[in-house]
């Protein structure tokens, strides 16, 4: 996404356009409210008119009294309607902005991992906060505001030339005076906005990175540091906020001093009418009533304008990520895996590039078959591309030219759905979510069986530490599992893959952050989870390399060699020198 101001044009909104209609019955209702309140404020002019010309102006008591009752009762009416409108338009704009949270939070979690590589998590967050609450407040209540204002504009208007055409003249040329300089600082309105909101996103951003590394900052002594880099970040956002209400607060004191000035000088105009018999003292007050009301109305459609520009950038940040399309999609018609597949794998002339770096080859002409519950371990330095290969496997990206089967079929003809409910997944760095242990656990196989979490849990070593939680397995586990050690983090990650119970095993360093009493013990439960399982295994440790069938030795994107541990330490330089240095074999 970009992080440049965009034009935010007031045409944005009609994306919004598709979210309206399903509420077209409450959206007319509160337009027939909105005309009656309009039409009871306009017929507030007339009762004034009535009032000091026919009860004051006669002195006739009944007639008072029924101007007295004609007040009373638009202003019930009028009491009425402005409940309906606000219950109606806001209800709507609660509705409306649901729904765009959840396309938008439905089309993010889909999108392919280039789009995160891309965008900031700041970003991310702050259209999915800030910007809809933007858009919830234009629904909700601007465009009601806005539109009311307008049948008041010109509703007020017929009636300032019903009243008094020669008054209403000197309104006239007022007009153009107001609306110019609106259209002029509102185009920097909407830039200032734009900045604003970016700044924001940055901020945001920063402050979702410090808590996620906050162990990582205490442990070096960078609370300073990072103050600095963030009260710097605040400065940037403070600024660009000033200069855009600075902005918005010359445009309204604008309008107001010219608006009401006018009024003032057609008062003084009007009051001369008034003296030389040319216009009635209720007809002058009906005027001014009516002047008052287009006034307010010129000012409110100002603010609503400002508010609409903002509406307006923070729709095209949404409709942005909204309409980006995952460049890794289903087949539109899949190929079904049979439910026991054999686990065959291959890596046939796979390249590869990140879309973020694609000047560098993560995967280079790389040919890989593995059979069917055979264990490959693969080795080499860090950033070789290992990962990468569990990536492209899970199909979070497609290769840019090859490809990969499972038992002969490409990954791409099937479903993710089919393709990832055979595979399992233990990283070294587990995501573990805000949620109990059984939860946690049942990522694997949502209708797992309390009987299999345990079990699950148990050959994972994880049942011991997770029944001494507070509430043992229904304890929340913290925001990324803040509750638990590095270690216990793993072990839930492989109680996960456990309760799975799939045909491909992708292990990436699941047993990095273990000690060595509960590795051993991890170790002969992987064993098992292991056996009759196609299993890809990321290794640093002499033991797991020694028990795969094959090693590959994967260097700079490429399959450098493949074969047994005594047969790459003689073969492959490459392999000798790691087996030194991360086995400790000389």
């Amino acid at each position: 996404m970009k992080n440049t101001p965009a034009k935010g044009k007031i045409s944005e909104l009609k994306q919004l356009k598709h979210y309206l209609i399903p509420y077209k019955i409450e959206i007319i209702g509160a337009l027939i409210a909105l005309i009656l309140t309009s039409s009871s404020v306009l017929g507030i002019g007339g009762a004034i008119r009535y009032m000091i010309d026919e009860g004051i102006g006669r002195h006739d008591e009944h007639l008072l009294n029924l101007s007295y009752m004609l007040f009373i009762g638009i202003t019930f009416l009028l009491a009425a309607a402005t409940y309906a409108r606000y219950f109606l338009i806001s209800s709507v704009g609660e509705k409306v902005i649901s729904d765009i949270r959840r396309d938008f939070y439905s089309r993010v979690i889909r999108l392919d991992q280039g789009f995160f590589e891309t965008t900031s998590t700041g970003d991310v967050l702050s259209v999915f906060s800030a910007d809809t609450t933007f858009l919830q407040t234009l629904v909700g209540s601007s465009i009601s505001v806005a539109l009311r204002n307008i049948v008041l504009f010109f509703g007020g208007g017929i009636m300032l030339f019903q009243t008094s055409p020669h008054l209403a003249f000197y309104i006239l040329l007022i007009v153009p005076i107001v609306i110019a300089p609106i259209v002029v600082i509102g185009r920097k309105v909407r830039i200032l906005s734009r900045s604003s909101q970016e700044r924001l996103a940055k901020l945001n951003g920063h402050m979702e990175e410090t808590i996620f590394g906050i162990r990582t900052i205490r442990a070096f002594s960078l609370e300073k540091y990072e103050e600095n880099r963030f009260f710097d970040k605040l400065a940037q956002q403070l600024f660009a906020a000033s200069s855009y209400i600075k902005m918005r607060a010359s445009l309204t004191a604008f309008v107001i001093a010219f608006v009401f000035s006018a009024i003032v000088t057609v008062l003084w105009i009007g009051g001369k009418e008034v003296m030389h018999g040319n216009l009635s003292s209720g007809s002058l007050s009906a005027f001014i009533f009516y002047a008052v009301v287009v006034a307010g109305a010129v000012g409110a459609i100002s603010e609503v304008f400002a508010e609409l520009q903002r509406a307006a950038g923070a729709t095209e940040r949404i409709m942005e990520i909204m309409s980006r399309v995952s460049n890794i999609v289903e087949p539109s018609d899949p190929v079904v895996l049979p439910e026991n597949i054999k686990g065959n794998i291959a890596f046939n002339d796979v390249n590869f590039n990140y879309p973020a770096r694609k000047d560098i080859a993560a995967v280079e002409n790389l040919n890989l078959t593995i059979a069917g519950g055979e264990t490959i371990a693969l080795v080499g330095p860090s950033g070789a591309g290992k990962t990468t290969l569990f990536r492209l496997l899970l199909r979070f990206y497609d290769p840019i030219s090859g490809n990969i089967t499972i038992d002969g079929v490409d990954i791409k003809d099937l479903t993710f759905k089919d393709l990832r409910s055979h595979m399992a997944i233990v990283q070294q760095d587990p995501a573990i979510f805000s949620a109990n242990a059984w939860d946690n656990i049942r990522c694997g196989k949502q209708d797992a069986t309390a009987k299999e979490v345990i079990i699950a849990a148990e050959a994972a070593s994880a049942l011991e530490f997770l029944e001494k939680l507070p509430d043992g397995l229904d304890t929340n586990l913290g925001e990324k599992g803040s509750q638990l050690s590095t270690g216990q983090k793993q072990r839930i990650a492989i109680a996960r893959a456990m309760v799975k119970n799939p045909r491909i095993l992708l292990l990436d360093e699941a047993t990095s952050a273990l000690d060595s009493e509960n590795e051993q013990k991890i170790q002969i439960a992987l064993a098992k989870l292991m056996q009759g399982r196609t299993t890809l295994v990321i290794a640093h440790r002499l033991s797991t390399v020694q028990n795969a069938d094959r090693i590959a030795v994967i260097n700079n994107g490429k399959l450098e060699a493949i074969g047994k541990h005594e047969e790459l330490l003689v073969s492959s330089p490459l392999y000798a020198r790691l087996a030194k240095l991360q086995f400790g074999l000389v």
